[in-house]
């Protein structure tokens, strides 16, 4: 498992006073205001960073970060992915997954055919979609529901689906 998680991304400044504009990768946007420090990862390096202020504007947060005081720093920083360490996470509800955990791991059918590797996540209205991709390129998109996801162990980095009708 991974040790930092992936919590956003800078997408744009927001104002002249040095705010950021991020693009949250959790379903609880409210979550970044329990947070006092992050990581801004800048290539291969990870710099940890105090925030001092949280706002939304729609569906986007506001971060003060410290530090940053004006627009033209708060450029330097749009693109850049933002991360907590995983023991600041929150605890997740049973049978809930970070998707970073499960990015990477084995599908098998229950009659234990290799469908290959989840490649993607995505959301839909009713539930995620995981994007399954073969060594051939192939994909296969799953939804997340009780009827086709039927475990996930991630200490064996395998998923078994059920495969119902019209899903290949």
């Amino acid at each position: 498992m991974q040790k930092y998680l992936e919590i956003g991304q800078i997408v744009n400044t927001f104002g002249i006073k040095g705010l950021v504009k991020v693009k949250p990768f959790t379903d609880e946007i409210t979550r970044f205001e329990e947070l006092k420090k992050i990581y801004i990862c800048k290539k291969e390096r990870m710099e940890q960073v105090e925030i001092e202020e949280v706002k939304y504007q729609k569906e986007m947060v506001l971060l003060k970060i410290k530090g940053v005081e004006n627009k033209t720093q708060a450029e330097l920083l749009k693109g850049l992915f933002l991360k907590i360490d995983r023991k600041d996470a929150k605890k997740l509800p049973k049978d809930t997954y970070f998707i970073a955990d499960l990015l990477g791991l084995e599908v098998y059918t229950d009659e234990e055919e290799l469908l290959g590797r989840i490649e993607d996540i995505f959301k839909t209205g009713a539930n995620d979609v995981y994007v399954v991709k073969d060594s051939l390129g192939k994909q296969i998109l799953l939804p997340s529901t009780k009827e086709v996801i039927k475990e996930i162990d991630l200490e064996k980095e395998k998923i078994i689906v059920h495969l119902i009708e019209g899903l290949r």
